[in-house]
């Protein structure tokens, strides 16, 4: 079953900017934007009342720094939501100083949509996986914080394929005997059926799943998909 959307606070003084990467945050699947702010003082009472998933963080804020504001934000009981920087400081001491507070990532202003993207969509791996009950091997563990370091694909896949999306993919094989479809997969991860049907011919192609059929009372027989070996 698809798990339910990811809440985000988006907090930008701008207002343009703060709408702009709203619409950016929508276009992705997987993601709601619960509300914008543009003071530290707002952006922590909302926190406080609804609780987002994921705050994007702008480091120039009127009435507070942004960095003392990512300070407040770890104080208290949890839980506390994860942060993005995203930002137009670029000097040394911002970016260290952020990474010791514990931002997932580090986006420096202006980008374009891809770029805040493929962050989004690693995040949202990490999110999904650290939901999951049972325990994961430390090839998964590198390759998950592998993806938010660099927020982009590191392997050839095929194009208009992610890396987060592929490992989204393959975290549904994990169930023991699991044996899915295109359809079930699409649903699973929050993509179209045909997008599904790439990733799934991908894996398959290098030998990491089997394709099989199989055969109802009516109809095309349906392809579906399980773990080689």
């Amino acid at each position: 079953m698809r798990t339910r959307d990811i809440d985000v606070l988006v907090v930008d003084d701008d207002f343009r900017v703060a709408a702009l990467h709203a619409d950016f945050v929508g276009r992705v699947p997987g993601f709601a934007v619960v509300a914008s702010a543009h003071t530290a003082r707002a952006a922590l009472e909302v926190v406080r009342t609804g609780r987002p998933d994921l705050v994007l963080l702008d480091l120039y804020l009127p009435d507070e720094d942004g960095l003392t504001l990512l300070s407040r934000l770890r104080e208290g009981a949890g839980p506390h939501p994860d942060v993005i920087a995203v930002t137009a400081a670029r000097d040394m001491p911002s970016v260290r100083a952020a990474m010791q507070r514990g931002v997932v990532q580090y986006l420096v202003k202006p980008f374009p949509f891809r770029a805040l993207a493929d962050r989004l969509e690693a995040y949202r791996t990490l999110w999904m996986r650290s939901t999951a009950d049972g325990e994961v091997e430390q090839g998964e563990v590198d390759r998950l914080f592998g993806l938010m370091r660099s927020g982009e694909s590191t392997s050839s896949l095929p194009k208009g394929c992610s890396e987060a999306t592929m490992a989204l993919v393959r975290a549904a094989f994990d169930s023991p005997g699991a044996d899915l479809s295109a359809s079930e997969i699409a649903e699973r991860v929050g993509i179209s059926r045909a997008t599904a049907q790439r990733y799934l011919a991908h894996l398959a192609g290098e030998g990491k799943l089997v394709m099989h059929l199989r055969y109802g009372s009516a109809g095309r027989p349906e392809h579906r998909f399980r773990r080689s070996g």
